[in-house]
């Protein structure tokens, strides 16, 4: 593909921590105005990534460019155009939403005329404009995460960087992110997302990448990550343990493989090729040999299927901290000219 097409372009990124490799070899190219996911286990390199692709971190080999701009030889040209929210709301408690849009716009160095006038624009995009006079202190989660969000947009970004921008958010809290999300993408930004949550990736990325040990093992379409480990499943959950037997062999008549037995939750599944006389055949068979049933039907594969059977890791694993220079930490930038919000306020 021509790089002409990509936001965000790397190609081979090592980065070492003492005797440790972060990134062993990184490759991502994530299309104009998409969203591309980012997963991997805690410690596979994820952060050390984005840092790099930030301009917040050196990378030990390899190259990257962002915006069209590489990041080791024209970090300048990079900050301009990019904007990164971290995983903890960077905006100012005691001020107001307004004032925290106007504050950020002066350190953007806007002038004061044109700073008030973003921070209305981003009000109402963020749907913020009731609450732009109330402190921040009293905003839920989700509103918060929105004016941070909103504070790294006051340059309108061609690239946008969110690590993980829901951690600790209620159900609510996240439909508000995923809704400014979307809006961004909508007015052509792009965004490289970081998270542990599958559904979110599933629902927000129009790509997903999938790094572990430093190094990309896919790259794909939700869709086509989950139709590499199957399609349809037939699902049958007994109510006796007794009947885990019968359910086992009834579902292996109509499977294309062997089924998988949890016998800690009654469950037997099995991909299938012909769902519905899959479901058919196996529930006439459940009835004629009495078996009771808590549950049976048919599903598709998950994300969070594809990440356990690529990585060998569940997405929920807790994470193991690590210093503030190790291979997932947040490190220090590496000159006065970096920021956490936006390039442009260097």
């Amino acid at each position: 593909m021509s790089p002409s097409r990509h936001a965000v372009l790397a190609e081979g990124l090592q980065k070492r921590y003492g005797e440790k490799r972060a990134l062993d070899g990184f490759d991502l190219a994530v299309e104009r105005g998409s969203v591309h996911g980012l997963l991997g286990p805690n410690g596979a390199g994820k952060t050390t990534a984005v840092r790099i692709l930030a301009t917040l971190l050196r990378p030990d080999g390899g190259r990257a460019e962002v915006a069209g701009h590489d990041v080791s030889r024209d970090p300048r040209a990079v900050r301009r155009r990019i904007g990164l929210t971290g995983q903890a709301a960077a905006v100012d408690e005691i001020n107001t939403a307004r004032q925290n849009l106007v504050m950020f716009g002066r350190l953007f160095h806007l002038d004061k005329k044109r700073a008030v006038r973003r921070s209305e624009e981003l009000l109402e995009q963020f749907g913020l404009t009731e609450a732009a006079d109330k402190g921040v202190k009293e905003f839920s989660g989700g509103m918060r995460r929105r004016l941070d969000l909103a504070t790294s947009m006051i340059l309108a970004p061609q690239v946008l960087f969110l690590d993980e921008p829901t951690t600790g958010l209620d159900p609510r809290g996240r439909n508000e992110v995923w809704e400014a999300v979307r809006s961004l993408v909508a007015d052509g930004t792009t965004v490289l997302l970081t998270t542990q949550y599958m559904d979110e990736a599933d629902k927000l990325a129009d790509r997903i990448a999938v790094i572990e040990r430093g190094r990309t093992i896919a790259d794909d379409t939700p869709a086509a990550l989950k139709q590499q480990i199957g399609g349809d499943q037939i699902e049958v959950v007994v109510t006796e343990p007794a009947d885990l037997g019968t359910a086992a062999g009834a579902v292996a008549r109509v499977a294309g493989a062997e089924p998988v037995t949890d016998e800690e939750n009654r469950r037997v599944s099995a991909p299938v090729t012909d769902r519905v006389s899959a479901l058919t055949e196996v529930v006439r068979t459940l009835q004629e040999e009495r078996v009771a049933v808590e549950d049976i039907g048919l599903r598709r594969p998950t994300l969070d299927e594809v990440f356990l059977r690529l990585t060998g890791h569940r997405a929920e694993e807790p994470e193991e901290p690590e210093g503030p220079d190790g291979p997932e930490g947040q490190g220090r930038p590496e000159g006065p000219e970096e920021t956490e919000k936006q390039g442009a306020a260097a």
